[in-house]
């Protein structure tokens, strides 16, 4: 019997846990710390903080949850067990996407006075620059000492002003550079999930749902417990017994539905991914470029 993509997240035989640095480019630190390249694998810990400077840094959360900061920003480590994650963002602009949550989970974001909890599979943007949370997908709920404000995808929320209202914003608006440097980096972490999942193809050493290290991307990537995930963006993620279907490209669900494939299905009855709110026809599109490199070794970090 296959496992269910929504069975309880597990971690590997080395586990990264919420807090996990998994990829560092330019000038990052962490405490008195320098981080770089080959910081992967460490822990912030709770009430830490790390702080990008010309550089760009992501950390893992909860299973399938990535936390990205672009330059000049800061994040504090609150909470870091996994049912509990909560960061505060006290500069710069940071972005959370969430390829899958459980009802278990509390997933919270403070920043100006709010706390902020993610509450569906998305896409979340906090520019505390401009004193901005957007959904750009997704479903949150921002609560202060006496106000709760829903957000939906396409909406955003100033925690700055007496304004306790949210508002429509374009979602072009919020495809910069932390935002394109995410997507790029989603690619890389879907293509090393398509290798790391065909190690478990069987079952065999898959303890479901988590992070898996791959030592050929220097990374760690998610894979999910059965079925398969389009992010945010649209890259696939595979669990074990789907990645024979590999490579295929989603549409995602910006600005529109959103579809995981969450239980397994003979090819026979395998329907496409949605594209812009619809099924694309019963048939899904070949992705651009995925490195299938075989697999690595099984389990945690090597």
């Amino acid at each position: 019997m296959f496992l269910a993509a929504v069975s309880t997240p597990v971690w590997a035989d080395t586990p990264a846990r919420p807090g996990t640095v998994n990829y560092v480019e330019g000038q990052t630190v962490m405490g008195g710390q320098t981080l770089d390249a080959k910081s992967v694998g460490v822990e912030i810990g709770e009430g830490n903080s790390i702080t990008t400077l010309n550089g760009k840094a992501e950390v893992l959360l909860t299973p399938g949850v990535f936390l990205r900061l672009g330059p000049n920003t800061s994040a504090r480590l609150i909470a870091a067990k996994l049912t509990d994650t909560q960061v505060q963002v006290d500069q710069g602009d940071a972005m959370i996407e969430v390829d899958q949550i459980f009802p278990e989970n509390h997933l919270r974001v403070l920043q100006g006075g709010f706390a902020i909890d993610l509450q569906k599979r998305g896409l979340y943007d906090f520019d505390a620059t401009e004193n901005l949370v957007r959904v750009i997908d997704g479903e949150a709920s921002a609560t202060n000492n006496s106000h709760r404000v829903e957000l939906k995808g396409g909406h955003e929320l100033n925690v700055a002003t007496g304004d306790l209202k949210s508002h429509g914003f374009d979602k072009k608006t919020a495809e910069g550079d932390l935002y394109n440097w995410s997507r790029l980096r989603s690619s890389y972490l879907a293509e090393a999930n398509i290798s790391e999942a065909r190690t478990y193809v069987g079952g065999q050493g898959f303890y479901g749902a988590g992070w898996y290290w791959n030592p050929w991307y220097s990374a760690y990537t998610f894979i999910p417990g059965g079925g398969l995930f389009f992010n945010p963006f649209g890259w696939g993620f595979y669990s074990p017994f789907m990645v024979y279907r590999a490579p295929f490209f989603g549409y995602g669900f910006y600005g529109g539905a959103y579809r995981s494939f969450a239980h397994y299905a003979p090819p026979a009855a395998f329907v496409g991914g949605y594209r812009g709110g619809y099924v694309a026809s019963g048939r899904m599109s070949a992705g651009p470029a995925f490195r299938s490199m075989g697999g690595g070794m099984r389990g945690g970090r090597r």
